[in-house]
């Protein structure tokens, strides 16, 4: 199938971008790998697209004592080359890597799999476990939110329709940290049946649980009790329950592990 007409602009700032989304109808895009997809089986049928992959506010990235920022049009691609700051010895290369297929991961932008907020994609629950912060930018001015206020549910954010996410701020993890992240795929480049990141730095046993068909699951103590509580209340059947418990636990062992 092909989509329906639509108007497309390409806007030379990101303000112009902000002004062309206050338009009834109009929605950005930036690498199109769900979108373009969406237009051409039409279960999306904007009046008006807008542009916003290449505009420069969304390409940088910045690095500080305290934290990396990292636009939101930059591509998986080009983190999963290290051609982006990065956590410890590679985390965001690592889960960048195993995204889909290389051309998937050409095109496929940080910012864009977070707003299409598919429960089975990688970067939500990662970024999650990470403690990162969506920065948005609107006609209002700038805010930030914390992940979990943000990814509100399966495919929902908590973006305004004129609201555009410029970058996200992922803090530092101490050098003595351990993170790991399991997925559950029946091949690779596929989206999981079940996954799991957690972060243990210090006091902080951070743990999420994605591919829930919902938003992650956010656990702030990440023990297999806790995820287990979470799971029976999830609403999932015995056998998800069951592939989420033992990719949890995988991802538990190799955190404390220091794998």
């Amino acid at each position: 199938m092909k989509p329906v007409a639509f108007d497309l602009i390409q806007p030379a700032s990101l303000q112009e971008a902000l002004t062309a989304l206050q338009a009834p109808d109009a929605r950005p895009i930036a690498g199109g790998q769900s979108l373009g997809a969406m237009l051409n089986l039409r279960l999306s049928r904007p009046a008006r697209l807008v542009a916003i992959g290449h505009l420069p506010d969304l390409n940088g990235t910045s690095e500080d004592a305290e934290s990396i920022t990292i636009g939101a049009a930059v591509t998986h691609a080009a983190i999963a080359d290290g051609r982006t700051p990065d956590l410890l010895d590679g985390i965001l290369a690592r889960i960048a890597e195993g995204i889909a297929y290389r051309a998937v991961r050409n095109r496929g932008t940080i910012g864009g799999s977070l707003c299409h907020a598919d429960p089975a994609a990688d970067w939500p629950t990662t970024l999650t476990a990470l403690g990162a912060w969506a920065l948005i930018a609107g006609p209002n001015g700038t805010r930030a939110l914390h992940l979990p206020a943000f990814l509100t549910g399966a495919f929902r954010v908590a973006l305004a329709a004129d609201e555009v996410l410029t970058a996200i701020r992922i803090p530092k993890p101490t050098a003595s940290a351990r993170f790991a992240y399991e997925k559950a795929c029946r091949k690779p480049g596929e989206f999981a049946h079940a996954m799991a990141a957690i972060l243990l730095d210090g006091a902080t046993r951070r743990g999420v649980i994605g591919a829930t068909g919902g938003p992650p699951i956010l656990l702030a103590d990440a023990t297999e009790a806790a995820a287990d509580a979470a799971l029976a209340a999830s609403g999932l059947d015995a056998i998800a329950r069951h592939m989420q418990m033992v990719t949890f636990r995988r991802t538990l062992q190799r955190a404390e592990a220091g794998a």
